[in-house]
């Protein structure tokens, strides 16, 4: 049971594995694009790729797609990033174990940003867990973990990446254990445990209070979703949206008021964070509202901005 493309390289590995894959539920297929053209999830065509049947219920709860997942009769359910919640008369379905494959070190962060979370925190690593599905949203006992270490210049679309190509191993490892009664299950401690809601395109609009090691990291934490923007009054006098992205360099040694200017040349663009004290960063690629991505020296080129001027406002 997926839909996100974090799980196509765990499914591909089921695939090849000798164990015997039944079938596929996945999320209904979308419309993508400009064009709105409806687009079935990548796993679902890898599906197909191999004959399995595919099911793809708007809604799993309540849905004729129940009574199929009884008829299957399978030892295990597998979960990765399917997109809906699980009744409880689908988690107790297979004979063995419903699984998931949870993109953190649980229980360090809960729900869908996850990724996202861990560096934003600063954390040093996150990772796979391979927990037993729970009524409760990622609640389930852990029966291992495989680590991640983050880097500095990692990105969310980078440790997404990287835990993409880890998960099919910690699957491969927890389906033996399974199968071979060494599974251990670990009970979360809830209070260690952290929520990291869905992230919408508005939670990527910049704080510039924010001191400037947390807003570095928040810029490379939601690339490339849901991306961070900000405001600046254009040339024409309008207030326009300016798109940044990672890598941003944190200029320690100075200060302004919160999203001032303080340099805007070839080298980068500066902007203070923080209340007076919080540090600035350098920006170094910037998309203006209207235009393409561009680099510190073709955004000086345009003067869209001045020293002293004022982003964010």
């Amino acid at each position: 049971m997926g839909t996100g493309d974090i799980a196509l390289a765990s499914f591909k590995a089921l695939l090849e594995s000798d164990y015997d894959v039944v079938g596929l539920f996945t999320q209904p297929d979308r419309p993508v694009g400009r064009k709105q053209v409806l687009t079935p999830p990548a796993i679902k065509v890898m599906a197909e790729d191999h004959g399995l049947s595919v099911w793809q219920p708007e809604r799993l709860r309540g849905s004729e797609e129940m009574d199929v997942i009884d008829g299957l009769d399978v030892d295990v359910i597998v979960v990765m990033a399917y997109g809906q919640i699980l009744p409880t008369r689908v988690i107790n379905a297979p004979n063995l174990a419903c699984i998931n494959l949870h993109a953190s070190l649980l229980p360090r962060f809960r729900g869908a940003s996850c990724i996202q979370g861990a560096i934003d925190a600063g954390d040093s690593h996150t990772g796979i867990s391979v927990m037993h599905v729970a009524p409760a949203l990622d609640e389930g006992d852990v029966i291992l973990q495989h680590q991640l270490e983050i880097l500095p210049e990692h990105t969310g679309g980078v440790v997404h990446d990287l835990l993409a190509e880890m998960a099919p191993a910690a699957l491969l490892e927890g389906l033996v254990k399974l199968f071979d009664g060494s599974a251990e299950r670990v009970v979360q401690d809830d209070e260690k445990a952290n929520y990291a809601p869905k992230l919408l395109r508005e939670h990527g609009e910049i704080d510039w209070t924010m001191s400037a090691k947390d807003l570095e990291r928040r810029v490379r934490a939601y690339d490339p979703w849901p991306g961070t923007s900000t405001t600046f009054t254009n040339a024409k006098g309008k207030l326009s949206r300016l798109k940044i992205f990672p890598p941003l360099t944190v200029e320690a040694g100075l200060s302004g008021a919160s999203g001032e200017v303080l340099e805007n040349t070839k080298a980068g663009v500066v902007i203070a964070c923080g209340a007076g004290n919080g540090g600035a960063v350098r920006v170094m690629i910037l998309q203006p509202e209207g235009s393409a991505r561009m680099d510190a020296a073709q955004f000086a080129n345009g003067r869209r901005l001045e020293v002293g001027d004022i982003v964010g406002v």
